[in-house]
């Protein structure tokens, strides 16, 4: 594991077929290449947030077509989580359109966690930006992982997000990690950054002690009405090189090929589950953007010869990392 961006940069100039081949070498090292891990997220609150992130349809600031909700009622939650575990989804992920909760937003929330525990899911929150004492009291309820991704490299992240600095990012991670959460946490390719500009994203990732266990790597999903909706698609191969860098340089992480799949032909998918990609999000939408649907899920895994990482199969493997 290198944490120099230099060196990883060199990574991404490999000959496609080596890389792919020392991405493979490495996943298989780690991972049953051939199991997927399944989570789904939810928005448990949607809109009006007060940050200026400009990938998100949930801005106050931006004019898009997601109108502001209210937080989610718990049954209404525990209905979602039960569905999303029928459909063979280990983790249950909740997203509120915060800068960061308030004292008062904490309780209803540990309730849910308690609640989504309680049906034998793994948990996640992606909240916002954590203040003194609130990952404690997420752990408290049971947290399994606290979601809050770089997006970028600090060099970049000026030309995405205005509000809140990068170190804001590093000391909610910091945060979590301290009260014993684990970590979800990765970034968004295509929002106009250079190749540079994802070695050192990557970098930054790996910088993290330990790693984040889980890093989802998004595709920028062109939102009308947001500020980079007008950025130019990012190559694909390069975003599959993406993966594979991130495979080879964070050995043990579940590499979750995120946001953006909608718009990703199968054969395309394909290349990111060679590449080392073995998580997903799982279920018709992700917070606000569209998602592929199971069935056409399943039909892909199927088609790949690929399976979903049960519970079981997914602790003896966080078990054999630790060991």
């Amino acid at each position: 594991m290198t944490h120099d961006a230099a060196a990883i940069e060199t990574l991404f100039a490999l000959p496609f077929s080596d890389l792919i081949y020392r991405a493979q070498t490495v996943h298989r090292r780690h991972f049953d290449p051939n199991a997927v891990q399944l989570s789904t997220l939810v928005s448990i609150k949607t809109g009006g947030c007060s940050e200026d992130c400009g990938y998100c349809s949930q801005s106050a600031r931006h004019h898009t077509a997601v109108e502001s909700q209210p937080l989610m009622k718990l049954d209404e939650v525990v209905t979602a989580a039960r569905a999303a575990k029928a459909r063979g989804a280990t983790r249950f992920c909740m997203g509120a359109a915060w800068r960061g909760p308030k004292d008062k937003d904490l309780e209803p929330v540990s309730e849910m966690i308690r609640a989504v525990k309680a049906l034998d899911m793994e948990t996640c929150a992606t909240l916002g930006l954590l203040g003194d004492g609130q990952a404690e009291q997420l752990a408290e309820a049971g947290l399994d992982y606290y979601n809050h991704n770089l997006d970028t490299s600090p060099q970049y992240y000026a030309n995405v997000v205005h509000t809140h600095g990068y170190q804001d990012r590093l000391d909610t991670l910091r945060q979590a990690r301290a009260a014993g959460i684990k970590l979800c946490c990765g970034g968004i390719m295509g929002m106009g950054e250079s190749r540079r500009d994802r070695a050192q994203f990557i970098a930054e990732l790996a910088a993290l002690d330990p790693p984040p266990e889980s890093v989802p790597i998004n595709l920028l999903v062109h939102i009308p009405g947001t500020p980079l909706s007008d950025q130019p698609a990012l190559d694909p191969i390069e975003f599959v090189r993406t993966i594979a860098v991130a495979r080879i340089v964070l050995p043990t992480s579940y590499v979750r090929l995120s946001a953006g799949r909608q718009q990703m032909p199968d054969h395309l998918q394909a290349l990111c589950f060679l590449a080392g990609a073995n998580s997903i999000f799982y279920g018709e939408r992700l917070l606000t953007t569209p998602n592929p649907g199971s069935d056409a899920d399943r039909a892909l895994f199927e088609k790949l010869g690929l399976k979903p990482l049960g519970p079981a199969a997914e602790a003896a493997q966080r078990a054999a990392k630790t060991a």
